[in-house]
């Protein structure tokens, strides 16, 4: 164990590369670097400064409990248990509608939307693992509910997972994700329930018949009794057909990426041995998978990717990582590639960010990388926004805070030059958020919850995404507007921040803030998804005249 201190991240790396100690026969976790966790950063070695700045720590252990420092949200709200109670907008922001409560909060900590038109109206889906819900949105000032779906709805082993929702050959076909649970009751991010030192959780784990893969399914309309099954397709190569029962690896993670097209690309761990990670409460080191899509009822995959040191066997690569053995990082994908052309960005968490060529599926190649400077703990390497690369070759890559109070280092948005997609560089990072003008804050940390970029909106969403404009959820500081019109020079032109409390989110979610945006880019409005529910947002001056009832044309395919 060691003490963190607010040194480089070079001295950081120096510290966490020893010799690595002889592998042990386990394919739970890696075991290569022995036990380097962190300790909790000392008091005085984080919180706010006399400029009004707030000083991260520089290393911590994984974690998500509540941290009070002088002058911080609990100070600052004591009656609100901790979190400001008010809303904040700054900049040519309007709210056009806001819907709170539990019938818009199917989770409170994550959802995945997607939207479709079907008679001239459009429903945006929105959905978390076992809860799901579709809107009517046709007119954005009276969203209407036209299915509520439970946990009762869902067979054992089965639920709505991420999914994409694209147009072929005149039908919406939705492509589900179901992969193992990654918020699990046998293991916890104490030492004593982590992966490293509980043999018994991890058994218990391993044994569970969590369905593994994705569903295909057919749309003939918003509702469930509109869907048709075309095919369920496991991701574990050992088995010939997805019989129920106890399946390897981890399925498939968050968003497939597809388009209507020939190909699919997935985040996957298809066998247990891909599990060189250090995150205490996940046993697997997602890759990549190419599909071949062109029969819906029988999808091939022709591709396979890892980066060297994910997979058992490679434990000489993966002791240089710096990270090696601190029991906390995320390492390995969350989402599938991010597609830009002939490029695929892959964010790998610890492992950074690699540069495929996949213009030939079953030939993916890894022809750039960049290591990101470390950020521990919370989540490395997990967004990659390209909206911005084929006219500027920029692309934005950001990890998201895990903890509470800013008990961790802050998760800058890097400016990546790709325009060499072989030589990759940090060139620079989007502005920290700022409070607006009149804020009872000096600094978002001081606010109360998570504070830090989640991901800049969905690949699926509809109509073409504005050039030189960034749009971003960011936990406490809500919906951050970034104008990168001048590559040298971005800057923050607005923003839009709910309340950071109500009394219907239960105590342990109300850190848990603006955690996704969906942008239709088309009718041009942002919708804000929190854990008190759901906001509708307009930018006349930003986005352009927004379009609050039926859409001018239907939505097929994503731009991008």
């Amino acid at each position: 164990m060691f003490r963190a201190t607010l040194a480089t991240t070079a001295c950081l790396a120096s510290l966490l590369v020893a010799a690595p100690a002889q592998a042990e026969p386990d394919d739970a976790f890696p075991t290569v670097c022995g036990d380097r966790r962190p300790s909790d950063p000392a008091p005085g070695e984080y919180g706010m400064q006399l400029d009004g700045t707030f000083r991260h720590p520089a290393l911590t252990p994984a974690g998500e409990e509540r941290f009070s420092f002088p002058g911080g949200a609990q100070d600052l709200f004591p009656k609100t248990k901790g979190y400001d109670p008010k809303s904040h907008v700054e900049g040519p922001i309007k709210v056009e509608a806001s819907y709170r409560g539990a019938d818009f909060t199917p989770d409170y900590f994550h959802t995945w939307q997607n939207v479709v038109d079907f008679d001239g109206r459009r429903y945006l889906f929105q959905y978390d693992r076992t809860e799901a819900r579709v809107y009517d949105v046709t007119d954005v000032r009276k969203v209407k509910i036209v299915e509520s779906l439970t946990g009762k709805d869902w067979k054992a082993a089965d639920y709505w997972g991420a999914a994409t929702i694209q147009w072929r050959d005149g039908h919406y076909v939705m492509i589900q994700s179901f992969e193992q649970k990654r918020q699990v009751d046998q293991l916890g991010d104490s030492v004593e329930k982590s992966k490293f030192h509980n043999p018994s959780g991890v058994e218990q784990l391993r044994g569970e018949t969590t369905f593994k893969g994705f569903k295909v399914y057919r749309l003939d309309g918003p509702r469930r009794k509109d869907w048709k099954l075309l095919s369920t397709v496991t991701t574990d190569p050992t088995l010939s057909d997805p019989k129920p029962g106890v399946q390897q690896g981890s399925g498939s993670l968050d968003v497939p990426y597809w388009t209507g097209g020939k190909y699919m690309f997935i985040a996957v761990a298809p066998l247990d041995t891909w599990r060189n990670t250090e995150v205490p409460t996940y046993l697997y080191s997602p890759g990549y998978q190419a599909w071949d899509m062109s029969d819906l009822k029988r999808p091939k995959k022709v591709g396979e990717w890892h980066r060297k040191g994910q997979v058992a066997g490679e434990e000489a690569a993966y002791a240089k990582n710096p990270r090696c053995g601190n029991q906390t990082s995320w390492m390995g994908a969350r989402m599938p590639f991010f597609v830009s052309g002939k490029y695929g960005f892959a964010a790998l968490g610890g492992y950074g960010l690699s540069i495929l060529d996949i213009s030939d599926p079953a030939k993916m190649k890894e022809i750039g990388h960049l290591d990101l400077p470390m950020s521990v703990g919370g989540t490395e390497a997990d967004n990659v926004d390209v909206s911005q690369y084929e006219k500027t070759g920029m692309v934005y890559v950001s990890g998201y805070p895990l903890g509470e109070d800013c008990h961790e280092p802050y998760k800058d948005v890097f400016q990546v030059d790709a325009r060499d997609p072989r030589h990759p560089r940090i060139v620079g990072t989007l502005p920290r958020p700022a409070p607006a003008a009149g804020a009872p804050f000096a600094d978002y940390c001081q606010r109360g919850g998570s504070f830090g970029p989640k991901r800049s909106g969905s690949y699926t969403s509809p109509g073409e995404p504005k050039q030189g404009l960034l749009t971003y959820a960011f936990y406490n500081a809500g919906v951050q507007f970034f104008d990168t019109t001048d590559i040298r020079r971005p800057k923050r032109v607005a923003q839009f921040v709910p309340s950071g409390f109500s009394k219907g989110v239960p105590d342990y979610a109300l850190g848990n803030q603006t955690h996704a945006i969906y942008v239709e880019w088309d009718r041009k409005i942002v919708w804000v998804f929190t854990n008190d529910g759901i906001y509708a947002v307009s930018s006349a001056k930003l986005l352009g005249a927004p379009t609050l009832g039926r859409p001018l044309a239907p939505y097929r395919n994503s731009d991008k």
